[in-house]
């Protein structure tokens, strides 16, 4: 897998625009991420992490992470959207201040959740047209 792209280049490919900062919409994905936490430590205490469901697990913490960082993104005026989007939001992370250790982790989790998205969705269309 090859290093993530620098934020600049999604900007450079309108990949992200900068807009008027989006407070009310800012606060909202907050709040959404902060409800998807506290039912994320709730399911911790309920179930046990397992081979079968760690990857619910997974899936819910990048899917916090990325709230935030939209929300973040959100109020400095940047918003990506398209292909690419997703990437180009794991790239702000090094604006933010992480380090490129996490930054690659973090990239890692998208191209796998998204990779297993679009696997499973494959499966279910051809399970839908009797192929299985």
């Amino acid at each position: 897998m090859k290093a993530i792209r620098k934020f600049g280049e999604f900007v450079k490919e309108n990949i992200v625009k900068k807009q008027s900062i989006d407070k009310s919409r800012a606060d909202f994905l907050i709040k959404e991420s902060e409800q998807s936490y506290h039912n994320l430590l709730d399911m911790l205490e309920k179930l046990k992490v397992e081979d079968s469901n760690a990857n619910m697990f997974v899936k819910s913490c990048y899917d916090i992470l990325m709230e935030l960082i939209r929300a973040k993104m959100l109020l400095e005026g940047y918003n990506a959207s398209g292909w690419g989007a997703h990437e180009a939001e794991v790239s702000y992370l090094r604006i933010l201040g992480f380090d490129e250790t996490s930054v690659q982790f973090a990239d890692q989790i998208r191209f796998v959740k998204n990779h297993r998205s679009e696997t499973c969705g494959m499966l279910l269309r051809i399970s839908l047209l009797g192929g299985f």
